[in-house]
């Protein structure tokens, strides 16, 4: 299977330079042919009956070196393949727009495509789709990729076309990989690349049931509770006083850039702090069991929660779910995903009964048939393990 390698990367400012160029070419090139495109739907739109016919990411280079980049010097300064790629990856960005449109999912949101249906559905059946790519803009989610002669020197050191050898923080692992991404966050660049590895086989049989929450981000089957790192909660003050004292500096000045550059490294610090608590906890969980089961949340429904959201998307329940299915593809465990509408919550983990009503303030599961008293969490956790035993 493929891994992802991300690292951060050890620069002089005339590499900083050169990136940054790259970056502008990218979001230059992508920019350009998503106006080029949306040219051509408008184009079919009004005339049917002369329709033009879509062009390809290899139709859209093609006229990018032959109209913008022989118009525009700075081009050849960096890759060739950083506004290759741009273009391929808009040419993806449409492709999963107009596969949506095909499956009926065009224009309205899910819940008003019910509600025009006259359909009552409910929250947990609503998926988002993918919508028209957008233009990209200066100083936000910067990134390019570049293919060719990428290759690994040594432990710390990364050769890629044109900008040359580049220094990493950390060890890189000595692997053949033939493109690699390189991306901006607030004032640190990293590079990423994916390889092949080999599946571990799981050693162990052992079943665990994994209940999520607010309170406490994971509670076992076992009886371990894990506590959520919390970060967003833990640096709110400072984050709003960061925000307060912003709210004059005019935009644009030196000191407006100098306090969004501060601002981005606390978004940064705690988003680290967050994926930190999320990866060891599911190397933890995907390493030690042969067998796991989670529920299948509802996180935008959850989310809809204004009382909750804020708790919710700290706790990061989507990541985590994301990286304990491609951890436990490869140690070799089994991931088990629960009906979303399976009452583990409500179900008694010793007799097997359903209570009717179970409010979120009931912090404590008392069965009203075999006064078994347990906690909440940890009897979602064990009524979840039972699935798949």
């Amino acid at each position: 299977m493929l891994l992802g390698f991300k690292t951060e990367l050890k620069l002089n400012n005339q590499q900083r330079t050169l990136l940054t160029k790259h970056c502008g070419v990218a979001r230059h090139a992508w920019n350009w042919g998503l106006a080029l495109t949306k040219q051509i739907l408008d184009h079919n739109k009004t005339n049917p009956d002369s329709k033009i016919k879509f062009p390809t990411a290899i139709d859209l280079h093609k006229w990018l070196v032959a109209l913008v980049k022989s118009k525009n010097e700075w081009y050849y300064e960096c890759s060739k393949s950083t506004p290759q790629q741009a273009l391929f990856a808009l040419r993806e960005s449409w492709k999963r727009c107009f596969n949506a449109k095909l499956r009926g999912e065009s224009t309205l949101s899910p819940r008003l495509r019910a509600k025009s249906a006259g359909q009552k559905l409910p929250v947990g059946s609503l998926r988002k789709t993918a919508g028209v790519p957008k233009f990209k803009k200066k100083g936000k989610r910067e990134s390019f990729t570049l293919e060719g002669t990428v290759k690994i020197l040594g432990n710390n050191k990364i050769q890629v076309p044109v900008i040359g050898v580049l220094k990493t923080y950390e060890r890189l692992p000595q692997v053949l990989t033939k493109s690699c991404t390189i991306s901006r966050q607030a004032d640190r660049w990293f590079i990423s690349f994916r390889f092949e590895v080999e599946q571990q086989k799981s050693s162990s049989n052992s079943i665990v049931g994994v209940d999520l929450g607010v309170k406490s981000l994971a509670t076992l089957s076992t009886g371990e509770v894990i506590l959520g790192a919390k970060s967003y909660k833990k640096y709110v003050a400072k984050f709003s006083r960061m925000q307060w004292l912003n709210r004059h500096k005019i935009i644009g000045s030196a000191n407006w850039k100098k306090a969004q550059m501060q601002i981005a490294r606390l978004h940064k610090k705690i988003a680290n702090i967050r994926k930190d608590t999320l990866h060891k906890l599911t190397s933890l969980l995907a390493k030690n069991h042969g067998t796991l089961v989670i529920e299948d949340l509802n996180v935008s429904g959850m989310m809809a929660n204004h009382k909750l959201a804020k708790a919710i998307a700290d706790m990061s329940f989507f990541e985590f779910r994301r990286q304990l299915t491609y951890k436990c593809e490869l140690y070799g465990s089994k991931l088990v995903v629960a009906d979303r509408w399976f009452p583990s919550s409500k179900t008694c983990s010793n007799c097997g009964t359903l209570k009717e009503t179970l409010t979120l303030k009931e912090r404590v599961f008392e069965c009203n048939h075999c006064d078994f008293v347990i906690d909440r969490d940890l009897n979602a956790a064990i009524n979840l393990s039972k699935i798949a035993s």
